[in-house]
């Protein structure tokens, strides 16, 4: 903990914030309490702020409202980002010219967390993952101690730091957005030794190549979480990726790594990051690939039992060897679960879970909102919300829940792209589902992708339609589904063409769902 830190003392210092989301918002309640000057802008008129205003209440802050003008950095002490806001931001590169220090909510929580922090990120199930571990850790300590979960989830833990003891355990989820600023270069405070104690990257995809420049840069954000590590902190990785799986000096995780994608020279460093005498801890939905990695201490060498893995003899998953749980009594849909399971129980149980509370949590643990969540049926019609699937390999995900042939399928996607690839979604999408309807900005080029994709197979496409709003796209898989079917809204866009946010999307998912239009 530094909060004693003579920098951190803001009284009368200027801080501008840019964004006046929930992030944001938690910076401006912070830096006011701190006794700081603290302007926040938004290029969006107030106009369109008006929950955001509201919750603002009566800080006394000043506000830029519709734009960020260049003048918000004349006498600014610390530039703040929310996290829709990237560092290619012409005012935040301005700043960066200038020498002004940049920071967010979530690096500011690490440096002044009082408590050990168990920090997580990956391309997907960092939310999920979270959550589990969140509830293994609290279902393992006593009552007296308790588990803050928090970061790109929930309510900002920068609010409540004061109520947060030495003795409790923070879990942050954190995005490629918030650790491009974990970064000494252009990063305010002290960076040596920032944590986690325990560190986790879940998996690394190509996501979010709308906002980094390319696949390195988003690579190298979140490996950014490897730069700051104490020397006792352990890191879970990903044995079955192979971006996470190389950083660890392991094999390849099963699939090379493109060659367009240019990461050897920056595994290369993740690999030195990690140094020799580095906990490093893998999960893998198979046995024989955990016991080609290594698990190295200084204290006591190679321990190949160690990490978390799914039996290929039993239906078991293990975690040191030992079963926690087994496949059937496990609530959550799909192998991609599975995986955030074993990644939930690696990272607890480096941080002091016990076996009994990782299988309680695990065989309790029906999902979170919007993911694969299912709704109540209607008319033998089963409806499943997977707004979070943000990006094509998240909607693959999605699909490959529900076995070919089993069930008549109807895919909702559609949103905005991301400039990422869709072959393997749209060859899902030719194998799984009888009615593709697209919506969004990105629905009609969806349903081009699959045509070309079955004309590339030579084989039929399935019924494709395209609506420019999911409100029509709900009526018409209404009008199109029979009892039986299976309607998945699984997207594979981001919401930010129509929506502030998946969760938004996927409230009015249901909301359309339960009423009772036809």
């Amino acid at each position: 903990m530094i909060a004693n830190a003579e920098e951190f003392k803001f009284e009368k210092r200027n801080v501008v914030i840019l964004g006046m989301g929930r992030q944001g918002r938690a910076l401006a309640r912070f830096f006011t309490a701190a006794g700081a000057n603290v302007t926040i802008s938004d290029v969006a008129p107030a106009q369109k702020l008006a929950e955001e205003l509201e919750q603002l209440g009566e800080l006394p802050v000043t506000l830029a409202l519709g734009g960020h003008p260049s003048n918000l950095l004349d006498d600014c002490d610390l530039l703040c980002l929310s996290g829709g806001v990237g560092l290619q931001t012409p005012l935040v590169q301005d700043a960066i010219r200038r020498g002004i220090p940049l920071s967010n909510d979530s690096l500011l929580t690490m440096q002044l967390a009082p408590c050990p922090v168990i920090a997580i990120t990956g391309s997907s199930g960092k939310t999920t993952t979270t959550t589990l571990v969140g509830e293994m850790l609290q279902a393992t300590v006593d009552d007296a101690r308790t588990i803050h979960v928090g970061g790109n989830i929930g309510k900002p833990l920068l609010d409540r730091l004061d109520a947060i003891r030495e003795d409790d355990m923070m879990v942050l989820e954190l995005s490629s957005f918030q650790l491009e600023l974990f970064d000494p270069k252009v990063a305010y405070g002290p960076m040596d030794q920032l944590g986690p104690d325990v560190a986790a990257i879940l998996n690394i995809t190509p996501n979010h190549l709308d906002r980094h420049p390319s696949m390195a840069d988003y690579v190298l954000a979140k490996s950014n979480l490897l730069r700051h590590l104490k020397p006792a902190s352990v890191v879970v990785l990903n044995a079955d990726d192979p971006v996470a799986s190389r950083m660890a000096g392991w094999d390849d995780g099963g699939k090379p790594v493109p060659d367009e994608w240019e990461l050897d020279s920056l595994l290369a460093q993740c690999r030195s990051l990690l140094g020799k005498d580095r906990r490093v801890i893998p999960f893998s939905a198979s046995a024989s690939r955990v016991r080609h990695t290594s698990f190295h201490s200084s204290e006591t060498g190679p321990r190949p039992a160690a990490g978390a893995w799914a039996s290929e003899m039993t239906e078991d998953l293990l975690y040191e060897g030992r079963p926690f749980c087994r496949r059937p009594d496990v609530r959550l849909r799909g192998e991609h679960n599975i995986s955030n399971l074993l990644a939930a129980a690696a990272v607890s149980g480096a941080a002091g879970a016990c076996d009994e509370a990782m299988g309680r949590v695990a065989r309790s643990f029906a999902g979170v909102p919007h993911r694969l969540e299912e709704m109540r049926p209607k008319g033998n019609v089963v409806w499943i919300n997977d707004s979070i699937a943000t990006a094509p390999e998240r909607a693959v995900a999605g699909l490959q829940v529900f076995p070919p042939g089993a069930q008549t399928l109807i895919l909702l996607a559609g949103g905005k792209d991301k400039n990422l690839p869709w072959d393997t979604f749209a060859d899902e999408v030719l194998d799984r589902v009888q009615c593709l309807i697209g919506f969004g900005e990105a629905g009609s080029m969806i349903a081009d992708k699959v045509r070309e994709r079955a004309s590339f197979r030579r084989i039929s496409a399935p019924c494709c339609a395209v609506v420019q709003r999911l409100d029509e796209a709900v009526v018409l898989a209404k009008q199109t589904a029979t009892p039986g079917t299976v309607v998945l809204f699984s997207p594979g866009g981001t919401s930010y063409d129509a929506y502030k946010n998946f969760e938004q999307r996927g409230d009015h998912f249901r909301n359309l769902v339960a009423s009772g239009q036809k």
